[in-house]
């Protein structure tokens, strides 16, 4: 038999029932007159005890004519009255629980952007008045509704009412904001103005290079976790490539057990900070200002507050004012996220400071990725080697193109982050390749950026630059750079072997060790090497150096330091039977300080025997002063390349 649908309605519309039932030559149930006054319902959604029931009502009824949606509660198996709410949602009882971001190409759901609202309560509630938005403004008022517990809504344009009421119970706002595909906000606010929820979404939340270049939905994994960011949301797995209007294809317990971590802070001027946390914390908890402290005679803010409309942020208004050149400790306690973890100690302090514009030299690069293996990318290390805190948003990436001009030119951050002196940060395209493929130490100090300069495999340039477009640093690299007993440069990072040294020169960069997998981002360099003490004089280090790649003593160096410029130097390198097998350095021209390397190659960079070598130095000016050294120093061998 067939099942009909039938909303009636009795004399002054003092109540409202629906009928299931099946359809007979005689219709009739107690207490209910079925007659001219029913009117038959187009679609019937049943959730746990509730039926919701669409239909466009027509007629001279005004109490029902304004509505299009209507909510009962089951009385008998077949017998339903209306259910009304006034309760407004409160903070993550209303979510956003699925979003069709890029409805193109269509996989098998309408050409249509839309979100999906889930009521994440025991009870019903009131969407009246709630309203959906982005970064650029709100949308109208949603229209009466009630939605009930654990049940879901579609949200979309007028326009797409019809066509996606066709799919699940629908409501529809005027000014519904355009879902940016590749990265933006949404914020859920409802009567009262209050911030419900929001999601500040990423194309990367897809998990899925396919599905992300459009006509598949973003679900999220658990509603009642809804400030993970992409840890709670992935692609769709319905073959029509979403689920709107019903249960979400991806849903499962991912419930939230990480505590919040302190990210980063800086300074908006000498009196004001902003600490960014990995995800939204409880804004009535981050507002107490005791949950703060900074050092150096700073002590307590005057007053803090949760930044809207994601909550990750807290400003904190000081007593007294930062000053310049000066590192500050900023510490947190007693900070939960939005489900009531809090902060642990182990990542509750990040440094702090006032910036300054960066100089030339005052950042350097120091390590460089230009061949990387298929499942890798490029990456460049830049490190700050002056006592200035610098901001990233002030320095740029580029390289040159074929004639020679600054080309490509990427900003390092378009908010504001700072490098501390000494610090290391990592430039890539991809941090999380990077990291699959290298032993990191710092997951932190990766700046991602939307797309590298391309750097090429034998040779190129990496150029650093200021906010007003000066150079600050360049390096015109070169594949032959390499350890030349390395047979496949693909996955093998040059290292710059000292921060003082010029950039553009051979003798400071090396192959990164085979021991630390062939390269070091995010810290100190498996080559790095610093001269100390040396004044006026010519010093060999080490003693015994094993030129096999492994990180360790791989080559030999004489560093010097003289008291004045102008300085001549011949260095020949002969074996234990006083035969010349290396002529290192012909009639070269020193600086006050530097180094000269011998990678334990002979003349045609052939590997040598291990034994006892002895590197004879000879210095001269135009003076007329001249000086020799002659070292002895040993060649082992550990590993085989």
């Amino acid at each position: 038999m067939k099942i009909k649908s039938l909303l009636c309605f009795s004399i002054g519309l003092l109540s409202v029932f629906i009928v299931i039932a099946q359809v007979k030559e005689d219709f009739e149930e107690d207490n209910i007159s079925v007659k001219s006054e029913c009117i038959e319902i187009s679609s019937v959604w049943r959730v746990n005890n509730f039926f919701q029931l669409q239909n466009t009502i027509t007629g001279n009824n005004e109490l029902i004519t304004s509505a299009n949606f209507f909510q009962f509660h089951l009385i008998e198996d077949n017998l339903v009255r209306p259910y009304f709410s006034d309760t407004i949602p409160s903070s993550y009882e209303l979510v956003i629980n699925e979003m069709m971001l890029d409805p193109i190409p269509i996989v098998g759901l309408p050409n249509l952007e839309w979100i999906e609202l889930k009521n994440t309560t025991k009870h019903v509630i009131y969407l009246k008045g709630c309203r959906i938005g982005d970064a650029s403004g709100q949308s109208g008022p949603m229209p009466n509704f009630n939605l009930l517990p654990d049940s879901l809504v579609i949200l979309c344009s007028s326009n797409a009412k019809a066509v996606m009421s066709l799919l699940g119970p629908t409501i529809s706002v005027t000014s519904f904001p355009s879902l940016d595909n590749i990265s933006g906000q949404l914020i859920l606010k409802n009567s009262r103005n209050e911030i419900i929820h929001s999601v500040s979404y990423l194309d990367s939340w897809y998990q899925n290079p396919l599905k992300k270049q459009g006509g598949w939905t973003l679900e999220m994994i658990d509603s009642h976790n809804p400030c993970s960011g992409g840890n709670n949301w992935k692609a769709s797995i319905d073959n029509s490539g979403g689920t709107p209007g019903k249960k979400n294809s991806v849903e499962a317990l991912n419930a939230d057990q990480s505590k919040p971590k302190l990210l980063r802070a800086f300074a908006l001027d000498s009196l004001k900070l902003v600490l960014v946390f990995d995800e939204p914390i409880d804004s009535m908890k981050a507002a107490i200002k005791e949950n703060y402290l900074v050092d150096g005679g700073i002590g307590i803010p005057l007053s803090a507050s949760a930044v809207a409309p994601i909550f990750d942020r807290v400003m904190i208004n000081l007593a007294t004012p930062l000053i310049r050149n000066k590192v500050y400790t900023l510490t947190v306690a007693s900070v939960p996220d939005c489900v009531g973890n809090t902060i642990a100690k182990s990542n509750s302090t990040t440094q702090v400071g006032l910036s300054e514009l960066a100089l030339q030299s005052d950042v350097v690069i120091n390590e460089i990725l230009f061949n990387p293996i298929p499942s890798a990318t490029d990456y460049v290390e830049i490190y700050n080697r002056s006592n200035k805190i610098l901001d990233l948003r002030q320095l740029s990436i580029a390289n040159r193109n074929n004639v020679g001009a600054i080309s490509n030119l990427e900003q390092l951050s378009f908010e504001r982050n700072l490098i501390f002196p000494q610090d290391f940060k990592v430039i890539t395209a991809s941090a999380e390749m990077v990291k699959s493929n290298y032993i990191v130490l710092n997951k932190e100090a990766f700046i991602e950026i939307e797309s590298m300069p391309s750097f090429n495999d034998d040779k190129g340039t990496v150029i650093i630059l200021n906010a007003q477009g000066e150079v600050t640093d360049e390096l015109a690299y070169n594949e032959k750079w390499h350890f030349k007993l390395i047979d496949n440069f693909e996955g093998v990072a040059l290292e710059r072997v000292n921060y003082n040294a010029a950039t553009q020169s051979a003798e400071n960069w090396h192959s990164a060790a085979s021991a630390v997998g062939y390269g070091t981002p995010t810290y100190k360099n498996s080559q790095y090497h610093i001269i100390e003490g040396l004044l006026g004089e010519m010093r060999l280090s080490p003693e015994i150096f094993s030129p096999d790649n492994d990180g360790q003593d791989d080559f030999a160096t004489m560093d010097y330091r003289f008291t004045e410029p102008g300085y001549v130097a011949n260095i020949t390198i002969f074996n234990s039977m006083g035969r010349p097998i290396k002529y290192l350095q012909k009639n070269t021209l020193c600086g006050t300080t530097g180094s000269f390397r011998w990678d334990g190659l002979g003349e045609k960079n052939q590997q040598l025997t291990v034994g006892v070598y002895i590197i004879f130095t000879e210095i001269f000016n135009l003076k007329g002063i001249k000086k020799q050294f002659k070292n002895e120093i040993v060649l082992a061998r550990r590993n085989s390349y």
